[in-house]
């Protein structure tokens, strides 16, 4: 197994068959308004750090951080495609995400997933986050669960 993880650029056409899977994976399980899409036409999308996995060269999971303010970012369309799941490529994607924020200044990531996602909790749980009040765009949202890790 060789796995590659790169940062990618917000146009990469591969990134956005990966974020369009995971689009469709969460369409099955929440309604629409309850799905926090990135607009890859709003100019704030250059500011969210996008990176891919790559299993023997096949794309199979990204992920991407989103600065909330200086010591803070936002874990956003961390995805891994499900016929390659249980093989560490999100614990390593994670990782890999979570380097990169340090790298970056921030030393506290924060992140959405919902009740209708119980192997992304279990997920997050597992690699340290812990569950936080709804922030942001996310308060008042019905089927939202928030998390927090401290990092560094």
């Amino acid at each position: 197994m060789s796995l590659e993880i790169k940062f990618v650029h917000h146009t990469d056409p591969i990134l956005h068959e990966l974020i369009a899977k995971l689009d469709q994976d969460l369409m099955a399980r929440y309604p629409i308004e309850e799905i926090y899409f990135v607009d890859f036409n709003d100019p704030s999308v250059e500011r969210i750090t996008f990176a891919m996995a790559l299993l023997n060269d096949i794309p199979v999971g990204c992920g991407a951080l989103r600065p909330i303010d200086q010591d803070c970012t936002e874990l956003k369309r961390f995805f891994v495609d499900s016929t390659y799941r249980k093989q560490g490529i999100a614990t390593n994607l994670l990782a890999f995400l979570e380097k990169e924020a340090l790298r970056l200044g921030h030393h506290t990531i924060r992140l959405e997933a919902g009740e209708a996602q119980p192997e992304a909790v279990a997920f997050y749980t597992k690699c340290g986050y812990y569950s936080i009040a709804c922030f942001g765009e996310y308060i008042g949202s019905k089927s939202s669960l928030c998390f927090e890790k401290k990092i560094g």
